[in-house]
């Protein structure tokens, strides 16, 4: 069985193909098809299918986005305490400084990083999260993203 490759700024993005293509495409082909049906067979039927295929596509985004922000809610809390156990003093009573996007591209930060990159993100040196975890030399993987 092949090893799988260690996590990186190139593939930490999970993507599930039974929900990210599969089930986009599914749900793609059902609004076009009601849609197709609505303008060739103008019905209540027909309209009330597009609307459901519309509502389906809703669900389909909102259910994503709300897993996201579940997990980034945890997240903050997470590399708050981790924060409060490894950074020194003078850096300890900052972390409430530190933005959402902030904390969450730190997280992939090792221990012996996050004291500087802190530094570094709360002197506005480092802004965004993508700018964070370009900056990041060792990888620490997140294996329980959603």
């Amino acid at each position: 069985m092949a090893e799988k490759e260690p996590q990186s700024l190139a593939n930490h993005r999970r993507i599930v193909p039974m929900y990210h293509l599969v089930l986009f495409f599914i749900l793609a082909a059902n609004f076009l098809r009601a849609d197709w049906l609505l303008y060739k067979h103008p019905s209540i039927d027909a309209g009330m299918s597009l609307l459901l295929a519309f509502g389906l596509g809703i669900l389909f985004l909102y259910t994503r986005t709300f897993a996201v922000a579940a997990q980034d809610r945890l997240i903050r809390l997470e590399e708050r305490l981790r924060f409060a156990e490894i950074l020194p003093d003078d850096l300890k009573g900052r972390i409430g400084d530190l933005k959402e996007g902030q904390l969450t591209g730190l997280r992939f930060a090792s221990d012996g990083e996050v004291p500087d990159l802190v530094r570094r993100v709360l002197d506005g040196k480092l802004a965004g999260r993508e700018d964070i975890k370009k900056a990041i030399k060792t990888w620490r993987p997140d294996t329980y993203r959603v």
